[in-house]
């Protein structure tokens, strides 16, 4: 019987089997491939080797560039269950952490400004952009936002039936926004800000702002806007950015900003780096006042003060539920540190007359006051000061804030600012006990108090000397505005302008001025006032 003949083969089957060849080609490399992402472990002695003569110093290799972090694991022959490629992504995830890590390591010695001045051409003013700063003299609701619709407006003033309460409104309501450049060309910092501060001095307004990243900008507001002329006589004239100076002072967010009373030249900032760090205008150098002994350590700072009374002291809480106080002449291993809550302290303040006396908020839900005068418990770690009062809420509190005259403001997410009245607390002997029907607001105010992930917590911030002797405080607004309440929960302006184009969050009053700046999530900067307005950050 004569032999069949072979079938011819077909395109498509010539075509198979010549990717059959090249994958196996492919797959034939793992061996290769694995060897660059695995060394060989030595193989075992029995004894270790002992060496008489001393080894001669080589010089350290050279490290060749590392390899692109993401390549395709299909195109290098490895199988996404083998082994191999567990251990490649194991090795990326190691040098991707450590990287990260390394970026959040809070640098401990002092910092020349002129090293550390932030990249850009909105802060190339660096430390000559900070002259008009040395030798200061001091003068000590809808659950949803809705952008630009108003909670409070022309026809509340003028329905106000109390005179006195309609002039401040009137007063208030008559802030401007900074004219002398627009909000977007205000750009302190270049993320978003997270602390904001102004420079007690009356003579200007000095505006300091922190961001996410630990960059801090110096704005004077007080400056001229400068124009440069075109040869063309029919050309409209070129206006130059305003001069700003910002600095890399810290490894992580800087949340707040503290002001000496002794020393116009010192600023003091807190940071999630877990360090305070003090600025020195005139000097023009940062040095670390406070952090950890260990440089391993977390202890993330939300907030610091100082005592009227004592500024060689500085208070300060932390993300891990404590309170600490460290004396500035001494070692920060000496600080004392009381453990208060398990959860985190996001603000605390001090009663201005009475700096004993400390306000904490709480993710625990719960305003709660200390006594410094009294530090009970046995052993470092169950010390803490005597707990007079607390209050709980139904959703986190924020932020606590004490007024000059005794009342204290949160805001909380359960979308309600409380105000707390404590007229006689400079009568109180220490360790007080405040009865619980005191410890419950006298006043409450719906306000959309739900930021998200991509604004900062809203938090209120009292006029701590106000001239007129009229207590009021300054809160974000979700719709894009500044709001000002007055101590019993009346508002009194809502303030705003052109080219707000996001939630001044991060809101302040000055120390005895009627200016106001709040912070935006673009680093923005934008102010208010009586004459031409502080810009509104």
């Amino acid at each position: 019987m004569p032999p069949k003949k072979e079938p011819a083969m077909s395109a498509f089957e010539r075509k198979r089997l010549e990717n059959i060849a090249n994958n196996n080609a492919i797959l034939s490399g793992i061996s290769t491939t694995a060897d660059k992402i695995i060394p060989k472990a030595a193989p075992p002695r029995s004894k270790p080797r002992t060496s008489t003569t001393p080894r001669a110093k080589r010089e350290p290799a050279r490290t060749q560039p590392a390899r692109p972090t993401r390549q395709s694991s299909r195109l290098a022959g490895l199988d996404a269950s083998s082994e191999v490629l567990k251990r490649k992504l194991e090795v990326e995830a190691e040098v991707a952490n450590e990287r990260a890590r390394a970026k959040k390591f809070r640098v401990s010695g002092d910092l020349n400004l002129g090293d550390i001045k932030v990249e850009g051409s909105k802060w190339e003013a660096g430390i000559d952009g900070m002259a008009s700063l040395k030798g200061l003299a001091l003068g000590l609701q809808a659950r949803g936002a809705r952008p630009g619709v108003r909670t409070f407006t022309e026809d509340d003033v003028e329905g106000t039936t109390d005179k006195g309460l309609k002039d401040l409104r009137l007063r208030m309501s008559g802030l401007k926004l900074y004219e002398k450049w627009a909000v977007n060309d205000i750009k302190i910092v270049p993320q978003r800000v997270y602390a904001l501060g102004f420079h007690p001095t009356e003579d200007k307004p000095i505006i300091f702002a922190g961001d996410k990243e630990g960059q801090m900008g110096v704005f004077d507001a007080s400056q001229e806007v400068v124009t440069v002329e075109d040869d063309d006589p029919d050309a409209e004239p070129d206006y130059l950015d305003p001069v700003i100076s910002a600095f890399k002072t810290h490894s992580r967010t800087i949340t707040s900003f503290h002001f000496s009373t002794v020393d116009a030249n010192a600023v003091y900032s807190g940071s999630y780096d877990s360090s305070i760090r003090k600025l020195d205008l005139a000097k023009g150098v940062s040095t670390q006042v406070f952090a950890p002994a260990e440089v391993d350590d977390d202890l993330p700072i939300s907030a610091i003060d100082s005592p009227s009374s004592d500024p060689n002291i500085l208070i300060f809480s932390t993300l891990h539920g404590s309170l600490g106080r460290h004396d500035v002449r001494t070692k920060p291993a000496e600080a004392e540190i009381w453990g208060l809550t398990d959860q985190k302290i996001g603000g605390f303040s001090l009663h201005p007359a009475q700096p004993h006396l400390v306000a904490t908020a709480s993710l625990d839900r719960t305003l709660k006051i200390w006594d410094l005068r009294k530090i009970t418990g046995k052993g470092r770690d169950l010390r803490h000061p005597a707990l007079l009062g607390e209050h709980e809420s139904r959703l986190s509190v924020s932020h606590a804030s004490w007024s000059s005259a005794g009342h204290i403001a949160t805001s909380s997410y359960d979308d309600l600012i409380k105000i707390y009245e404590f007229p006689d607390a400079g009568e109180w002997e220490p360790g007080h006990d405040i009865p619980g029907n005191e410890m419950a607001p006298v006043h409450q105010i719906r306000h959309n108090n739900q930021t998200g992930r991509w604004v900062t917590i809203l938090k209120p911030q009292w006029q701590r000397h106000p001239r007129d002797g009229l207590q009021k405080f300054v809160i974000g607004n979700m719709n894009r505005f500044v709001d000002v309440f007055a101590a019993d929960g009346e508002q009194l302006a809502q303030l705003d302008g052109d080219g707000i184009t996001a939630v001044p969050a991060v809101a302040h009053f000055h120390l005895t001025m009627d200016w106001v700046a709040g912070g935006m999530g673009v680093g923005s900067c934008c102010r208010l006032d009586k004459a031409v307005g502080i810009p509104c950050l």
